[in-house]
């Protein structure tokens, strides 16, 4: 295993509004190849100004469908992390976790809310 590679979020999405999926899913590709590669990844917040969950689902949460959770622990830090962000990164994690241990229950409560909905 080779050295640390560090991905500046701000670079990556060119700015410090981390709002969107889309831009997500470009952190999420570099994190994910370097962690195909068995590479420890430093991603660093510097400079973001906001971060919402749709962002964090993209860049963070798919990765628990992809990699196993000790991989993820043992290869991903992340740095330069505001308070409040740390605890929406937490929540989106724990989600991630759950909804991938078991994705039909997720896909059932969805469809079954949806239907109330329009029966209202």
């Amino acid at each position: 295993m080779s050295g640390q590679i560090v991905i500046m979020v701000f670079e990556v999405v060119g700015s410090g509004l981390c709002v969107s999926s889309d831009d997500g899913q470009k952190v999420h590709d570099q994190i994910a190849a370097a962690l195909r590669e068995g590479k420890k990844i430093k991603v660093s917040f510097l400079n973001v100004e906001s971060l919402t969950s749709a962002f964090l689902n993209a860049a963070v949460g798919q990765l628990y469908g992809e990699f196993s959770e000790e991989t993820i622990r043992a290869s991903l830090t992340v740095a330069e992390m505001e308070q409040d962000d740390l605890a929406l990164l937490k929540r989106v994690v724990e989600t991630a976790k759950e909804y991938f241990s078991d994705p039909e229950r997720f896909k059932k409560a969805r469809k079954e809310a949806l239907e109330e909905r329009d029966a209202d």
